[in-house]
Parts: C-alpha cells; sequence; structure tokens
C-alpha cells in the first residue's frame, strides 16, 4: 500500500461500503500494517489491519487475529502517535 493513501473503502460485515480515514501504515518485523478509523459514525477506536497481497499481487487487508501480533502492532502505533503529538507541541 502506498505510504500517501488518506483514505479506503471496505465492505462492511453486511457488504455495505465504508470509507476509512487510513491514521498510519506500520512496518512491523517484515509486515506490513495499517491503522484507519471510519470516516462518518461513532466509532472512533482505530481498527489495525494487516497488508497481505493476493494471488495478483495485490493489496488484501486481513484482521489479526493473533493476541500477541495485536499487541505488537498496538504498541507501535502508539509510539508513534505519541511522537506526531510530541512534534505538534
Amino acid at each position: 500500500m502506498e505510504q500517501d493513501v488518506k483514505t479506503i473503502v471496505l465492505n462492511d460485515e453486511d457488504g455495505n461500503e465504508v470509507e476509512f480515514e487510513v491514521l498510519t501504515k506500520l512496518d512491523i518485523e517484515d509486515k506490513e500494517y495499517v491503522i484507519v478509523i471510519p470516516v462518518e459514525g461513532d466509532e472512533e477506536d482505530p481498527i489495525a489491519l494487516r497488508i497481505e497481497l493476493d494471488d495478483e499481487g495485490n493489496d488484501l487487508l486481513v484482521t489479526i487475529e493473533d493476541e500477541e501480533e495485536f499487541r505488537l502492532v498496538e504498541e507501535a502505533f502508539e509510539l508513534v502517535m505519541g511522537e506526531e503529538e510530541e512534534y505538534k507541541n
């Protein structure tokens, strides 16, 4: 996934298209992740997704189900967001 992507559209569990703002992209242990939040709605908790490639080489966003992997991504995200806050101040 390109670094300058600002929004992406994903399908929810009902097949409806939902637009998400890309907060950041992370590279951790040879894997890529993207952190997103819905553009509209009340959901404010970020969602972490792993970026994989399908058979044609296109990006495929996958839910992180492994708790250890999720914690690793969560810690990296918090570190990045903390550094951005320090930079703004």
